[in-house]
């Protein structure tokens, strides 16, 4: 009986420092902000939950979807503002996982606002 206590506790415990998968996504732009390679992108689209943008690599030509819904604060009122040239940053391993847009970094191109 002890022993079958202790064992819920240990999985509860293990299952409540699991990162949400808010925070696997948030440590998935760090880590691409830090280490990522940047080249040239077009943000096609701009939703309320996604950016849809394009950029090449190697001459490859990846078209991606990033979920921004965390990422709010950091857009412009005017979503259409988003559109158009960009910067990407992307794992230079899998050229496919890329941001155009984290917590520390924005490579928009938008109205009194520089990339850094």
């Amino acid at each position: 009986m002890v022993a079958l206590l202790l064992a819920a506790l240990a999985v509860q415990a293990y299952l409540r420092r699991r990162p949400t998968p808010a925070e696997r996504e948030r440590r998935r732009r760090a880590a691409i902000h830090l280490s990522g390679k940047i080249g040239d992108a077009s943000v096609q689209e701009a939703g309320d939950h996604a950016l849809i943008y394009s950029y090449e690599v190697r001459g490859v030509t990846y078209t991606v979807g990033q979920e921004i819904s965390g990422l709010q604060q950091f857009l412009p009122g005017d979503l259409a503002a988003a559109l158009g040239p960009a910067a990407v940053k992307y794992d230079p391993k899998n050229p496919a996982d890329s941001i155009v847009l984290c917590e520390e970094w924005s490579g928009l191109t938008l109205p009194n606002r520089s990339r850094s």
